[in-house]
């Protein structure tokens, strides 16, 4: 399944939505990534607040895969070169 992510919130949720499906705990997902279960908490209610490669750590730990796809522009050019 895929999800669009647009804000931090929504990325919250996903999170603690993933994390359930695979039938963890905050304090055994924290286990497995080093870290308490209160940082977990901290991650899941306000994803902007932890590293980028700490979200990656989550995400592979959850079997879930970062995929970033260029929004189709509405001329047809693409959004190339617009970095």
């Amino acid at each position: 399944m895929e999800y669009k992510i647009a804000i931090a919130h929504q990325l919250s949720s996903l999170l603690k939505s993933l994390r359930k499906q695979a039938g963890l705990t905050q304090q055994e997902m924290g286990a497995r990534l080093g870290i308490t279960q209160r940082r977990v908490a901290a991650i899941e209610a306000s994803p902007e607040s932890a590293r980028f490669e700490r979200i990656l750590q989550i995400l592979s730990e959850l079997d879930a895969d970062l995929v970033i796809r260029e929004r189709p522009s509405e001329s047809g050019k693409g959004n190339k070169g617009t970095w």
